[in-house]
C-alpha cells in the first residue's frame, strides 16, 4: 500500500508541473514578431517502479489439478458424501435375468442376464428402512436371500414380481414372538392411481421395492418365477 501511495504523489506532482509550465512559460506569453525565448525542457520525471507484491494463496482457494498426492480419480465422491445416483444411459435388457442383489443402504438394485452386461436400477423401500422386517406393518423391507415365486399382471402398482416372504425362519421368529409375519413383498412399480410419468419421492413402500413403470416393465419381460433375489443391509 506504501509504494501504490507513492505512485499516485508522483503522479499528481508531475501533472501539478505540467500545467505550471503551460500557464506561466514566456514562450507562449511572448508578444508577436518579438524571439521567443528557448524552450526549457522539462526534467526527466520518472515513476517509481510498482512491483505486486508475492501472494501465496491459501489451501483452500487453489485449485485442485489433476495430478500430484492431493489429485483426486475422475467420478470418485469426496469422503463422507453419498453414493450418487446412476448417471448415464444404460443398454436394455436383453435375456432372462439370473439374479438380482438389492442394497438397502444404497438404495440400489443390480441385475444379471444370461448374455449382456449387469443392469443397475435406483429403488425406493419400506418406509422404515433400517432393519430386517419381523412384523406386519413395521415398514421394513426384508433382508436374506430369497426367489421370485409368483408375477402379476394385474397388480396395484402397474406390475409386481412377488418374492417368497416370509419364509420358515421368519415366521418361527414371528410366532415366538407372539406376531404376525407380514407378506406381499414385490418388486414393483408405481401407484396406478398417479399420473404416468410420475415417480414417488422417498421411501414410500409397506415393505416392497419400488422402480419406475418403465422398469418393471423391463424386469417383468426378463424375469422368471424362481430367479434369486438376495436383499442386503
Amino acid at each position: 500500500m506504501k509504494k501504490l501511495a507513492r505512485l499516485f504523489s508522483a503522479l499528481t506532482i508531475a501533472l501539478l508541473l505540467w500545467a505550471a509550465w503551460l500557464v506561466l512559460s514566456p514562450r507562449l506569453l511572448a508578444p508577436e514578431g518579438q524571439p521567443k525565448p528557448p524552450v526549457i525542457s522539462m526534467p526527466d520525471l520518472r515513476l517509481p517502479e510498482f512491483v505486486w507484491p508475492d501472494v501465496t494463496w491459501p489451501d483452500f482457494l487453489r485449485p485442485r489439478t489433476a495430478t500430484g498426492p492431493d489429485a483426486r480419480p475422475p467420478g470418485r465422491p469426496e469422503p463422507g458424501l453419498p453414493v450418487p445416483p446412476v448417471v448415464g444411459v444404460q443398454p436394455p435388457l436383453t435375456s432372462p435375468v439370473e439374479r438380482i442383489l438389492i442394497e438397502k443402504a444404497a438404495r440400489r438394485m443390480t441385475v444379471w442376464q444370461a448374455d449382456g452386461p449387469e443392469k443397475i436400477y435406483r429403488i425406493a423401500l419400506g418406509f422404515a428402512p433400517e432393519g430386517d422386517k419381523s412384523r406386519q406393518g413395521d415398514g421394513k423391507t426384508p433382508e436374506g436371500v430369497f426367489k421370485v415365486d409368483r408375477r402379476n399382471d394385474g397388480s396395484a402398482f402397474h406390475l409386481s414380481l412377488g418374492i417368497n416372504y416370509p419364509q420358515k425362519r421368519h415366521r418361527e421368529a414371528a410366532r415366538r414372538a407372539g406376531l404376525d409375519p407380514g407378506g406381499d413383498i414385490m418388486i414393483h412399480g408405481q401407484p396406478n392411481q398417479i399420473p404416468d410419468g410420475y415417480k414417488v419421492k422417498g421411501d414410500w413402500t409397506a415393505g416392497c421395492i419400488a422402480v419406475t413403470n418403465p422398469e418393471i416393465d423391463e424386469l417383468f419381460a426378463h424375469v422368471k418365477v424362481g430367479t434369486e433375489v438376495e436383499i442386503r443391509p
